[in-house]
């Protein structure tokens, strides 16, 4: 039985050789942590003619599911898939981004840079400078599910093979924030590298690239309750999520089921066909062509007369045309229905397009305009406000959604009442901002790892205090170095320009 090397000759199948590689990966880990046992389990899985790089793969994922006896052997298995990519890539970062800048389509011939012309310049000016910047034995620091999630979904590929390190992917990074900068894209470089924090992931995804779309997230509302509206905003939600964008629309203003339609002297459909249209769209347009799925969360206020159908929506079982399964979904609800289900009270459904305005009022104008509708006797059915509450528990429990936010309490605490009333959060609810049919909210987003700055047991504030002053400044290029998918997202992001820095490892 022999192995197809690297190079490409062939060498006989050596338990020892085997065995010694996965030895000298073996320093700092526990005693218990035994190579040879990790080679006997690998040798079940070999055939003949299989390559080294097959065989790293086949090593690391043995050394993985053997971490339910020690810990040590996931730090193994990292190592060994780190080792196997770092055999398999260029040492030169210079070298490996000339290759992406250069990548023609296998297919056509043509032209297909993954790299932007203005940052490849500068790498190539100032290679040296860079290809000394980088250390590769930080690559090692990550853990084996993370380095696997860096080389499935992170690092840039040429002909479907990965080409990048890790490193090379954060340098990428740091000089798509910075370009010219070059101290400051090493600063960068550097933390990043060292785990003091990490920009999202449509940032390492897309920086230094053609089209560096480096923003998480993005807040729509439905243009306009009619078909150039629905369709309007769907086109804008493919081309965010085609760009590594999260979503989240509110659909208050979407006109109910059964509701008349001037224009065409018909009756709507309600929101679940076309929430069904928004879930292919989703499902077709992922992210970044393959990287991630599409992901889009939808927000309604609990007064729509189609709430009901709105929460049955995600659920495993039922009719399969009132389902759309790969959407997520979100109540904004008023204080008033909280009030109403803690009395035991009445709670009446309403049509936006019969009792217009109540999705763009909040507090106590919202309340009196409710209640105003509610006396006109214009309301579609009146409910026990219980009944609904426990609909979406009950919803919950078997789905995970809908997620619940607080009209009031996101508007009252909002720093952007002055533009008008908040109708939505984004895909993972953090984020609270203003949006308009002319303003698509974006957040521009990194987080902080907090443990890092723990030594002998003290929190170290100084450090803390320069790496969120990094990142600050860094996030701020993002919004100015950044590609909008759609002009109302640049129009909002230089307007307001919003930035949000997180943590992680507080608990």
């Amino acid at each position: 039985m022999y192995v197809i090397k690297r190079d490409g000759r062939r060498e006989a199948v050596k338990f020892d050789k085997i065995t010694a590689r996965v030895k000298k990966l073996c320093y700092g880990l526990h005693p218990s942590v035994d190579a040879t046992q990790v080679t006997l389990k690998v040798i079940d899985g070999i055939y003949d003619g299989v390559t080294t790089t097959v065989l790293d793969n086949l090593t690391a994922e043995v050394a993985a599911t053997m971490t339910v006896k020690h810990p040590d052997y996931a730090q193994l298995a990292s190592r060994i898939a780190v080792s196997n990519l770092h055999k398999n890539t260029k040492k030169s970062f210079s070298e490996c981004m000339n290759d992406l800048y250069t990548y023609l389509d296998p297919k056509t011939g043509e032209r297909a840079a993954l790299l932007a012309d203005d940052v490849h310049e500068i790498i190539q000016k100032n290679s040296d400078v860079l290809d000394s910047a980088i250390i590769y034995d930080r690559d090692f620091n990550y853990d084996y599910f993370g380095f696997k999630t860096l080389e499935r979904s992170y690092l840039l590929r040429l002909h479907g093979q990965v080409v990048e390190r890790p490193q090379h992917m954060l340098m990428r990074v740091a000089i798509g924030i910075h370009k010219t900068d070059l101290d400051a894209a090493i600063d960068t470089y550097n933390s990043l590298s060292e785990g003091w924090y990490t920009h999202a992931t449509p940032t390492l995804f897309n920086a230094g690239t053609p089209k560096p779309q480096m923003s998480s997230c993005f807040l729509l509302q439905l243009k306009d309750d009619s078909i150039n509206g629905i369709y309007d905003t769907l086109k804008q939600c493919a081309q965010i999520s085609q760009s590594a964008g999260g979503i989240g629309l509110s659909i208050h203003n979407l006109r109910a089921k059964g509701s008349y339609i001037k224009g065409t002297n018909g009756t709507s459909n309600g929101i679940v066909p076309m929430l069904r249209v928004f879930n292919d769209t989703a499902r077709y347009v992922d992210q970044g062509g393959g990287k991630r799925k599409g992901s889009f969360a939808m927000y309604l206020e609990p007064w729509h007369a189609d709430v009901f159908d709105f929460l049955e929506l995600k659920k495993n079982h039922g009719k399969e045309e009132m389902r759309a399964r790969d959407l997520f979904y979100a109540m904004w609800i008023p204080d008033l229905f909280m009030k109403r289900v803690e009395q035991g009270g009445q709670w009446t459904l309403m049509c936006p397009n019969e009792c217009p305005g109540l999705s763009d009022t909040w507090g106590a104008k919202f309340e009196e305009l409710y209640e105003k509708y509610e006396a006109e006797g214009k309301g579609r059915s009146t409910i026990k406000a219980q009944d609904l509450w426990f609909k979406i528990l009950e919803s919950q429990i078997e789905t995970g959604t809908p997620y619940i936010l607080f009209k009031d309490a996101a508007n009252g605490k909002s720093n952007q009442q002055n533009l008008g009333t908040i109708k939505s959060s984004n895909l993972c609810t953090e984020i609270i901002e203003y949006t308009s049919p002319d303003e698509v909210a974006v957040c521009n987003l990194g987080s902080i790892a907090l443990p890092k700055f723990v030594t002998k047991g003290k929190f170290d504030h100084d450090k803390l205090f320069e790496v969120t002053y990094q990142l600050a400044r860094n996030l701020n290029r993002v919004i100015d170095q950044n590609y909008y998918p759609i002009p109302e997202a640049r129009r909002s992001n230089m307007r307001h320009r919003p930035i949000g820095i997180g943590v992680q490892g507080l608990a």
